[in-house]
């Protein structure tokens, strides 16, 4: 894998949204809001070698494949990102990425903060957010709440989210999701910040700035 950083300005005017979460903090619900309210946002769906959940759907959710794949995607240098999560593997194909940011698009990673730490070395100009449970009640609660795993499933799950969590300063943003519409309208500022932001109006509006003031 490349360990040369790429500049945004390297792949045209799309940004990369990173969010990342520990299991159970709401990350998944807030993502599809987030592309169900935001206009012109992409999001780059990853490969795993876990297991369909029920009502999960190849290629929408994930790319499920098997780890003799994943490794040779691995070889062949495939991936921006990849890492392993409580036994299983998932990473993000740096074609797909690289392909709707080279069209100007916004794109959003839905990965672990290994994978978003991977990301940020190589992408300069990325913005990675971080979600939190308001609890680790709650957090526990809302495993339990999705009737996907066994109780010792659920308890290394909510045993590794203490980990997962220890890493959120290393983003640029932090949102609590508490109440899941607040939460919501938190990301959705974070992305309309980075479109209205200089640099990306100056590259998206240079020839009105050049009709203006030229």
């Amino acid at each position: 894998m490349a360990s040369a950083q790429q500049s945004n300005s390297d792949l045209t005017a799309g940004t990369l949204f990173i969010i990342s979460a520990p299991s159970g903090a709401g990350k998944t619900s807030l993502v599809n809001a987030m592309l169900e309210s935001i206009p012109d946002l992409s999001v780059s769906v990853s490969y795993t070698t876990r297991h369909p959940r029920p009502g999960e759907q190849q290629d929408v959710e994930y790319h499920f494949i098997g780890s003799d794949e994943f490794a040779e995607m691995v070889a062949r240098q495939e991936f921006l990102e990849h890492a392993e999560v409580f036994g299983n593997n998932y990473g993000t194909a740096q074609k797909t990425v690289f392909s709707l940011m080279q069209q100007s698009k916004d794109v959003l990673l839905e990965i672990d903060w290994q994978g978003a730490r991977q990301v940020r070395e190589r992408i300069a100009g990325s913005i990675s957010i971080f979600i939190l449970p308001p609890s680790r009640e709650a957090l526990e609660a809302r495993l339990r709440g999705r009737r996907q795993d066994e109780e010792d499933v659920i308890m290394m799950r909510a045993r590794g989210a203490i980990s997962e969590m220890s890493h959120f300063r290393e983003f640029d943003y932090l949102v609590i999701n508490d109440d899941f519409d607040t939460a919501l309208t938190d990301l959705q500022a974070i992305v309309h910040a980075r479109r209205t932001s200089m640099d990306v109006q100056v590259s998206r509006y240079g020839y009105l700035i050049d009709e203006l003031i030229g």
